[in-house]
């Protein structure tokens, strides 16, 4: 239930603050006072797209907020709950619309997202304007209309959950049945792969090695000649390292006998000696590695070429190459078994088509008996809305399947979708001796205004929004027409929250809550503004409905009697 709104710098409001109860809401008012800015707002705030346009002159942003008192366990609270927000301490959504930036958007204080904002708002409200762009017009919605008031959505959504269960089986049998028809080929093309790379009997990090390996045979003679003179430098040639070490170490010692310390540094140098000639054996055994053979190179260039030519076929690396074997085996192991696969599958299909049938012919069933119900049920309403001529019917066809229909989604020619087997229009003939034709097709602004309350009045027990805004509900009526259309209004305002603007005193005067919006001049620039009224003042705005501009006494006196006889 939307419990407080307030509007800044949006069209040509300053600032605006409106508090509202549950019951019957009437907003009035002088033709472009702001009524329909308004609706304008809520609609931005249910989740409609901003523009900058309408932010008002001379204001860098508008500011737009309401809050919603969720009701514990409904829909919107579970909505509220699945976006991570606590329903209980009900909804604020607050947005602001900016000249230079993206419009920003928080719920409960928390910047948040369009797709979160109308996920959550699309079970608190619903705007009825006069045009036929609304929801109960289009015959997309008419089929969950009819669910919804026959009490068929668990019905529905049982269907809806087979059909979704059905489909990645529908999938896996198709690619399936594609791979048995390709399975000599694409065994085929495994086992080539598989005896490629198994002949090539890779070992992992063999490619560095043999890089590495490679470098050496195409440097060794450069490598060799290095090595020996090293050898020779520090051991083999006269005066070598080892040599000069050896003199120095003699010396040493024999200062040793005049001074320790120089003793223990000929003990020091022995111990290099030792590691010199430690170095000097393994430069000889590297030497014994070395290998200049042409032959062997040609081989490594050989094998890095098969090992090149595995990696750019198979994945860029020695591992992906392992790996990409490792898939074949599963995928060959697989192949031998789609037969079973698919045996398996078509199994599973089966049990669940039956069930889709079966769920799918109930629901075609109850609807082709709450149609008749809905039709009769709308045919009173209009009656009580002075439209007593009128027929009304739901026009329930089947699906018709496509070429490519999947068997396991149709029966019979009729293809079932994951809300059964039918689609629905509602069919309407405002006047005697015409023809049913779509409820879009309605041109009189008036009858449109009347079907539209008397389906929102039959759902309104069904209906899961919790608050209903009408806009131009009076369009096309007046008289006792009006006044009927009161009724109703307060009727459904039993079981929601009904905003309504009207220009009609003879709808004005059920309201439980009447405001009246005004707009003045002030310093140059209109401003609008917006008032509850009391009993008295109540009189004087229905008066003012009534009489217009210049109020009478006998206005004053009819609009008293209309509140009076309400």
């Amino acid at each position: 239930m939307l419990r407080e709104l307030s509007i800044r710098n949006f069209a040509i409001i300053d600032d605006l603050k409106i508090r509202f109860s549950e019951g019957l809401t009437i907003l009035s008012g002088e033709t472009g006072a702001g009524k329909s800015i308004i609706i304008n707002a809520v609609n931005l705030l249910l989740g409609s797209r901003a523009s900058p346009q309408l932010i008002r002159t001379g204001a860098e942003s508008a500011e737009l907020e309401a809050f919603f008192e969720i009701q514990p366990g409904g829909n919107a609270a579970r909505a509220m709950e699945a976006c991570g927000y606590d329903g209980s301490e009900g909804l604020l959504i607050r947005r602001i619309i900016s000249r230079n930036e993206k419009s920003r958007i928080y719920i409960n204080g928390r910047l948040s997202t369009m797709a979160v904002l109308n996920n959550i708002t699309e079970n608190i409200a619903s705007i009825s304007a006069q045009h036929a762009h609304q929801g109960l017009l289009k015959e997309e919605n008419h089929l969950f209309i009819l669910d919804q008031f026959g009490g068929l959505i668990r019905l529905r959504e049982d269907l809806n959950a087979c059909y979704n269960e059905i489909l990645p089986l529908v999938r896996k049998l198709k690619e399936l049945n594609d791979l048995q028809s390709r399975r000599f080929e694409q065994t085929e093309l495994y086992r080539f792969q598989k005896k490629e790379i198994e002949q090539a009997a890779i070992t992992p990090g063999e490619d560095a090695i043999l890089e590495q390996e490679k470098i050496r045979l195409r440097n060794a003679a450069t490598l060799y000649q290095i090595v020996t003179s090293s050898i020779d430098s520090i051991y083999d040639s006269q005066g070598a390292i080892i040599e000069k070490l050896s003199v120095a170490k003699r010396d040493l010692e024999k200062a040793g006998e005049f001074d320790p310390a120089l003793g223990l540094l000929a003990r020091e140098l022995s111990e290099v000696s030792y590691h010199l000639e430690d170095i000097t054996e393994k430069l000889r055994a590297y030497l014994n590695t070395l290998e200049l053979d042409e032959g062997r190179l040609e081989a490594i260039e050989e094998r890095m070429d098969l090992l090149n030519r595995l990696k750019r076929k198979y994945g860029g690396s020695l591992e992906a190459v392992l790996d990409h074997l490792s898939r074949i085996h599963k995928e060959l192991s697989g192949i031998e078994t789609i037969p079973e696969q698919i045996a398996d599958t078509e199994k599973q299909l089966k049990q669940l088509h039956k069930r889709l049938v079966q769920l799918a012919t109930e629901l075609s069933h109850k609807r082709k008996d709450t149609a008749q119900t809905f039709a009769k049920k709308v045919e009173k309403e209009l009656t009580t809305l002075r439209m007593p001529k009128t027929k009304f019917s739901v026009s329930l066809d089947t699906l018709q399947p496509s070429d490519s229909a999947d068997p396991y989604l149709s029966l019979d020619g009729k293809t079932i979708s994951d809300t059964g087997f039918d689609r629905a229009a509602f069919m309407i003939a405002p006047n005697v001796g015409e023809s049913l034709k779509p409820l879009a097709s309605i041109v009189s602004g008036g009858e449109l205004s009347r079907v539209i309350l008397a389906l929102k009045a039959i759902l309104a027990e069904t209906e899961s929004v919790e608050t209903i805004v009408f806009d131009e509900v009076d369009a096309g009526i007046g008289g006792s027409v009006a006044e009927v259309v009161g009724r109703k209004l307060l009727s459904l305002s039993k079981y929601h929250q009904v905003l309504c603007i009207t220009h009609l005193p003879q709808i004005a005067k059920f309201a439980d809550h009447h405001f009246r919006i005004s707009k003045h001049v002030l310093k140059g620039r209109t401003h609008t503004t917006i008032t509850p009224l009391r009993d008295e003042e109540r009189v004087e705005e229905i008066a003012r409905m009534l009489g217009g501009i210049h109020i009478t006494e006998k206005t004053l006196s009819h609009a008293q009697e209309l509140l009076e006889n309400r």
